[in-house]
């Protein structure tokens, strides 16, 4: 009985030195791995500094300057002033415009517009970040689409706190400046929509040209197959009207990139404005003899309404007065096509793969077109440069075609009688041009 004893004790005893040698081992490992990783992120911090240097030393002596390199090399700034000393001090108009997509003015601006939502105290255990920085770093992502982990390091503050700083200032933006530079126009500002189309374009009634943009996302956790797109790559989709100068006056954002144009049309507070009369005048203005409201123009893939037109179908039976109205159709509707260009192009998180989360990726479409309207209000100067990089990367936005359903019949009609009057219309306008020549 004493050997059994003896023997199970002893026995514990070889398991329990075993369970520990394998963890000494396992927490070796560890350390190991991590000793590893330390010293391969100090040596690519090392060469990433030398090929710094190097390249400013390069460029010092291209110049054939003898003086040392200004402190106004970013990359060699320490993380903790580059803000403070670089960015508000030594900052030019021009790196204003690269870096942030507006001007000094209209950042301060813009900082104390959003103050009301962003401003914080400081605390006994750390002082606040700055409003500016907050919303400097949002910006910075907005302009740039670049991974949380370079701005973190560009502007000396953790991950987490460049993907709150986003969120909460994308959300500020729309809550506090929406109602300023995003809402519907009053009658007075369709009427002067109306104008603008018809002095530049020769349409007449029109306030504004209606179409949609797809974002490229990262691959969602969930019901993923909704987000592939007619071109093949997911996206979320969003619809914009705008007026004759480019601004957007409504913005429909979030729906998952499969989701039809028509679909997002009927599920937006334009579609329900305008059924309800919203774009009619009081009192209804004439049109070739009889009373109609503003409409708008859009793409093959909207429905035909009396205040919704798109273009003829391109098929050998078009007839020539149609295919005038084709020709001013879309010519008026190439503000729509410039407006998307010139918001991709300034805010390159809508051009280039979002990884954000679904449930900011539409406030971050809303706050880029605020800001964008913000922008031309303020008269920004906008790079032409920017187009170039949107272009050498675009991908192919879909396109699609409305399926008419016989409920929808009638209003089609309506629709096509609208569409028949400017076809007359610039038949007319056509002789009359031809007659004076």
């Amino acid at each position: 009985m004493e050997e059994n004893n003896a023997q199970k004790s002893l026995l514990f005893m070889l398991t329990y030195l075993l369970m520990k040698r394998r963890r000494d081992l396992n927490s070796l490992d560890v350390e190991r791995r991590n000793e590893i990783q330390r010293r391969q992120r100090h040596r690519q911090y090392f060469l990433q500094r030398q090929k710094r240097i190097l390249m400013m030393s390069l460029i010092q002596s291209a110049q054939g300057s003898s003086s040392p390199i200004p402190s106004r090399v970013w990359s060699n700034t320490e993380n903790t002033d580059w803000w403070e000393r670089v960015v508000m001090r030594e900052f030019q108009p021009a790196d204003w415009l690269e870096k942030f997509r507006m001007s000094k003015e209209t950042f301060f601006f813009l900082c104390g517009k959003l103050k009301p939502r962003l401003y914080r105290q400081d605390t006994r255990l750390r002082p606040a970040l700055p409003l500016e920085k907050r919303v400097a770093v949002a910006l910075w992502r907005l302009a740039t689409n670049v991974e949380y982990r370079t701005i973190s390091e560009l502007f000396g503050v953790g991950r987490s706190t460049v993907c709150k700083c986003v969120r909460e200032v994308c959300y500020a933006i729309v809550v506090l400046l929406k109602p300023l530079y995003l809402c519907p126009p009053s009658e007075q500002e369709l009427e002067d929509a109306a104008k603008l189309f018809q002095s530049r374009w020769g349409f007449p009634h029109c306030v504004g040209v209606l179409g949609s943009l797809h974002v490229p996302i990262i691959a969602p956790s969930s019901n993923t197959d909704s987000y592939w797109n007619s071109q093949g790559w997911l996206s979320v989709a969003m619809q914009a009207a705008v007026n004759g100068l480019g601004h957007f006056w409504d913005v429909c954002a979030g729906f998952p990139g499969g989701t039809e144009h028509a679909a997002i049309l009927q599920n937006s507070t334009l579609w329900a404005q305008a059924c309800e009369g919203g774009l009619t005048p009081t009192p209804p203005k004439n049109f070739m003899g009889r009373p109609m409201g503003y409409l708008m123009l859009g793409d093959a893939g909207y429905p035909l309404r009396n205040w919704l037109l798109k273009a003829y179908p391109e098929t050998p039976e078009i007839s020539a007065s149609q295919q005038t109205f084709n020709r001013r159709l879309m010519r008026a509707h190439s503000v729509l096509d410039v407006a998307l260009l010139r918001l991709r192009a300034r805010w390159q998180c809508l051009h280039k793969r979002n990884d954000c989360g679904l449930d900011v990726v539409p406030t971050m479409i809303l706050a880029c077109c605020i800001l964008h309207n913000m922008c031309e209000v303020h008269g920004d100067t906008f790079v032409e440069e920017w187009v170039d990089v949107v272009k050498q990367g675009e991908c192919s936005q879909p396109t699609e075609t409305f399926s008419l359903s016989e409920e929808e019949e009638e209003e089609e009609e309506e629709g096509d009688e609208v569409r028949a009057l400017y076809c007359e219309y610039f038949q007319k306008k056509e002789q009359e041009h031809s007659q004076s020549n």
